[in-house]
């Protein structure tokens, strides 16, 4: 059993949508499942660089608790490691964006971490209520256009 939209402000944008043609509704309907894709892309961007900073920040505490003159694998790349040594686990490199990197001893770079990821999630909550609301105005217009259909269907016969 399909639910219809909550009686909220979606009655007042069902009044609106049922002066629409049916063209119109279509074209409303399109335009805002487009937005709905393209938030969802957004918000799965969001997801997947939460995670990285996760990652980086789990990386930081185990940077952290290595000794000094610790061998190890540096990457370069995502395949690509190469040896080195630790000089001094207290001091490291933060990729800041677009190929620029700020020296920041640990706590500092720990900080930085968890902002971006505080950041992120506080964006990723904004995007899932606009993403609700488009849905929530995408499926009202595909109600009122089967709606709108259903009239016209015993009309044509």
């Amino acid at each position: 059993m399909e639910k219809g939209p909550p009686p909220t402000s979606t009655m007042s944008v069902r009044g609106e949508m049922e002066k629409l043609s049916v063209e119109q509704l279509k074209a409303v309907k399109e335009q805002t499942d487009l937005e709905v894709n393209l938030l969802q892309d957004s918000l799965n961007n969001i997801r997947t660089a939460t995670t990285r900073l996760e990652l980086a920040s789990s990386a930081l505490h185990d940077l952290s608790l290595r000794p000094s003159g610790k061998k190890m694998l540096v990457p370069l790349t995502a395949s690509l490691y190469v040896p080195g040594t630790l000089q001094d686990p207290d001091q490291v490199l933060v990729d800041v964006g677009t190929g620029y990197f700020i020296e920041k001893n640990m706590p500092q770079a720990k900080d930085y971490c968890h902002r971006k990821i505080n950041l992120l999630k506080s964006n990723f909550e904004q995007l899932v209520e606009v993403a609700s609301k488009k849905k929530s105005i995408s499926d009202e217009a595909g109600f009122v256009l089967q709606a709108k259909l259903k009239q016209m269907a015993p009309a044509a016969q």
